[in-house]
């Protein structure tokens, strides 16, 4: 029995893109991975075909990425977070680590991002970039990233997004939401390998001087030295070849769209059962949702740990909640190489875990 990752990320690896971890080894400063490094690059930049945005690779999780993208905020420029979870609180966190002037506003993790809020804050101009996360995986929220985007806009404000969990999985306008830079990784929607993250930045964004506070996650030098054909550091070569494999995966299902629609649909069949079963939405409705990931209430009765160890014992890996949600609910993804026969396999282990409590 393969177990199947329903957590968000790192996700269950197809056999293709498996197999790429598996091939012959490569020195980073050939020329093979020189080629190896431009064609993910470009391949990162057909995923939503958005001009004047350059992709620059990191080794590391999503996390570096994010935090390589603040080094586009200079060492005095005050930045306005919008946060409704723990990943919006981590960009403060880092903010702080850097020493970097910020604000946050800060939602309940169960509500949206305050729109309201961020037009009075960029409304006084002590803001030069607001920043804010995408897909929330705290719950499992899709923020409406569009209108607070039109909102920093209007106030002459570009936005800095974490993509991390919703690149290749959602929907993303990057010019028309004013979106300066958006921060990703390989291991969640587009079904790499974890290892290799990066940033999709504005080329004006990457001309600018660099405000970074440490050596490793400066971007502007990963920038300058993968326009050159090489990188700063050595990237991990096979997970960057996992990560070739999976965008050109990717690109042969037809893009982001159909592998959105498709979690969509997996989504919809994870959330019937955990309905029926008594396992109500954290969150007030399924719209609230993105398309990868639920956040669910445990039943009465029942223990994450025991849901955990019995979904384990079939074959299913879920996810706890975090923080104040630890212990109260469970999350369940729908990302990677999944069936539709593992989902009727996550049926009936859910059914038998839950089922006496329904």
């Amino acid at each position: 029995m393969v177990t199947k990752l329903l957590n968000p990320g790192p996700v269950s690896l197809t056999q293709r893109v498996r197999g790429a971890l598996s091939l012959e080894d490569v020195c980073h400063r050939e020329v093979e991975f020189r080629e190896l490094v431009g064609r993910v690059r470009e391949r990162l930049s057909g995923v939503y075909s958005e001009r004047g945005f350059t992709p620059v690779l990191l080794g590391g999780s999503g996390t570096a990425a994010v935090e390589a993208m603040l080094s586009l905020v200079g060492k005095d420029e005050s930045s306005l977070v919008v946060a409704n979870g723990v990943y919006g609180e981590r960009i403060q966190a880092m903010l702080a680590a850097q020493g970097k002037p910020h604000e946050v506003i800060a939602s309940p993790w169960t509500s949206g991002i305050d729109l309201d809020a961020a037009e009075n804050a960029l409304g006084t101009g002590a803001f030069k970039r607001v920043i804010t996360v995408h897909h929330e995986t705290t719950t499992g929220r899709l923020n409406d990233v569009a209108a607070l985007g039109a909102i920093a806009e209007k106030h002459g404000v570009p936005m800095l997004l974490d993509a991390v969990s919703s690149f290749a999985g959602e929907e993303l306008k990057l010019a028309e939401w004013n979106i300066e830079a958006l921060a990703g990784t390989a291991n969640k929607c587009v079904h790499g390998a974890p290892g290799v993250s990066f940033v999709l930045a504005s080329d004006a964004a990457l001309k600018r001087p660099s405000g970074a506070t440490s050596v490793y996650l400066d971007l502007s030098r990963h920038a300058n030295d993968q326009a050159k054909g090489s990188t700063p550091f050595t990237l991990p070569t096979h997970v960057t070849r996992a990560f070739d494999e999976a965008l050109a995966e990717l690109d042969d299902e037809g893009g982001w769209r159909p592998r959105h629609a498709a979690y969509g649909m997996r989504s919809a069949r994870v959330r019937s059962v955990c309905r029926e079963l008594g396992a109500s939405l954290l969150l007030d409705s399924e719209d609230a949702y993105g398309a990868t990931l639920t956040s669910f209430r445990l039943p009465s009765g029942s223990t994450y740990a025991a849901l955990h160890a019995a979904l384990k014992h079939n074959g299913f890996v879920i996810y706890a909640g975090q923080g104040k949600f630890d212990g109260a609910i469970f999350r369940i993804a729908v990302m990677g190489d999944l069936g539709s026969l593992d989902l009727d396999r996550l049926a009936a282990s859910l059914r038998g875990a839950l089922g006496a409590l329904a």
